[in-house]
């Protein structure tokens, strides 16, 4: 099956005021993840404002990816329940305030404290940016509303490595954090000020939020529908080792494992960046118009990303050759691209109400592959006196778990989701005009 999707009843006309009102909580989820990624340039100054080792360290980076998949699912029931523009707003405050803590901390605990309270803020941001796209832009733009958000949350992650280090270096630890806090100020103002949950006459259908029944409701039903849990396994399965990589091991492996210099494994980092951001406009380009390529689209990735990943892993000599590790950079910019097709199954398996859970339960995935991926290298390192090779043969534990799962639920999601859009256009042929 190819092709455009087709408008389905009740889809938003679009049009400028749709983008821009859209583009400012793209603006919203840029600026989270410059706060998000800016510890990743200021680990040494961190190490040495705090007095603390590598792992107390590396603490910072799980206590952020734990809060931020664990506030998924409330997320998304707080989205579907208050709407985009009340959480968009308490996630501003939250991320803010804990950049301007994280800016004045002396101690280590202050500045755990601050980096959770800033996760905590940044988790309310992209399953509100997916919901607003959802409500103000034609569901035909529903791959690029995931891949142009991604798009710009990769553009904040350069942010913070080129200006964020420069001034960190260049202007010192308060004034360089207190000074990108400010932004979050700016976009609060103008969120408060123009951003609507959706255009007149879209309003969703109201419904009972009574207790916790609702919520009970909303999970359960989100998760039975087969495209979410698909979308949830994709997300898994593809995103992870790109995020493994950029957050924690890329760098000790170029440099450890492979030999290289701080600089050269630096550009390969960046090289990954690059890659995501390019391969994220032809993916969402390709499914808007071929719906049908999604599934062979994920499972492509999948594949490129275990060749790569293990030829360089196993490569016979002392260190793979820098053409390798380049192809490899450039396939892991592909892992973003891809996890967001989950979205893609999961979108047109549930109602509008319903969108918010959903989207948690399918953002999980990655991240909870991230964070045990980021665990079981680091105690495999320690285990075999860090050897690489073994450590990193644990991405394909996960890879291997989550195909399977994907090709088992491939083929129900995909005939329940043909079944919604044939009921779909019977309603609209039979609606009475």
């Amino acid at each position: 099956m190819s092709g455009g999707s087709t408008g389905l009843p009740g889809d938003p006309p679009g049009g400028r005021r749709a983008m821009a009102v859209w583009g400012l909580g793209v603006g919203v989820y840029f600026v989270a993840i410059v706060f998000r990624t800016s510890l990743g340039v200021a680990g040494i100054d961190a190490a040495e404002r705090f007095h603390i080792n590598a792992s107390a360290l590396s603490t910072f980076s799980i206590l952020q990816l734990l809060v931020y998949a664990g506030m998924q699912i409330p997320v998304g029931l707080m989205v579907d329940r208050l709407g985009t523009k009340k959480v968009l707003a308490l996630g501003v405050v939250l991320f803010t305030a804990g950049q301007f803590a994280f800016a004045f901390s002396h101690s280590y605990g202050t500045a755990l404290a601050s980096r959770g309270l800033l996760g905590c803020g940044d988790a309310m941001t992209f399953i509100s940016v997916l919901r607003l796209g959802a409500r103000w832009l034609p569901a035909r733009h529903g791959p690029m509303i995931a891949q142009v958000a991604a798009l710009f949350g990769m553009a904040g992650n350069l942010i913070s490595t080129l200006l964020l280090a420069r001034l960190l270096h260049s202007a010192g630890w308060t004034t360089t954090f207190a000074g990108s806090a400010t932004a979050g100020v700016v976009v609060l103002v103008l969120l408060l000020l123009f951003l609507k949950d959706h255009p007149e006459g879209y309003a969703p259908v109201p419904h009972s939020h009574a207790g916790g029944g609702f919520v009970r409701q909303q999970i359960v039903r989100a998760w039975r529908e087969p495209g979410t849990r698909l979308g949830m396994w994709v997300h898994f399965t593809t995103g992870f080792p790109a995020m493994v990589f950029l957050l924690l091991w890329g760098m000790p492996y170029l440099v450890e494992a492979q030999g290289l210099s701080r600089g050269t494994a630096g550009a390969l980092l960046t090289l990954v960046v690059l890659s995501n951001m390019a391969i994220g406009l032809v993916y969402g380009q390709v499914i808007g118009r071929h719906r049908a390529a999604r599934l062979p689209l994920a499972l492509g990735t999948v594949a490129a990303t275990a060749l790569l990943w293990a030829s360089t892993v196993v490569w016979p000599g002392t260190h793979a050759p820098m053409w390798l590790l380049i192809a490899e950079c450039v396939v892991l910019g592909a892992c973003g691209p891809a996890s967001m097709i989950g979205f893609d199954f999961a979108r047109p398996a549930n109602p509008p109400e319903r969108q918010g859970t959903a989207s948690g339960i399918v953002n999980m995935g990655g991240f909870v592959a991230c964070m045990t991926t980021l665990l079981a290298v680091g105690l495999l390192l320690d285990a075999t006196g860090d050897n690489y090779r073994v450590a990193f043969a644990s991405v394909f534990v996960l890879e291997a778990l989550g195909l399977s799962q994907i090709l088992r639920l491939r083929t129900r999601a995909q005939r329940r989701e043909r079944e919604r859009v044939v009921a779909s256009r019977v309603e609209t042929v039979h609606v009475p005009v």
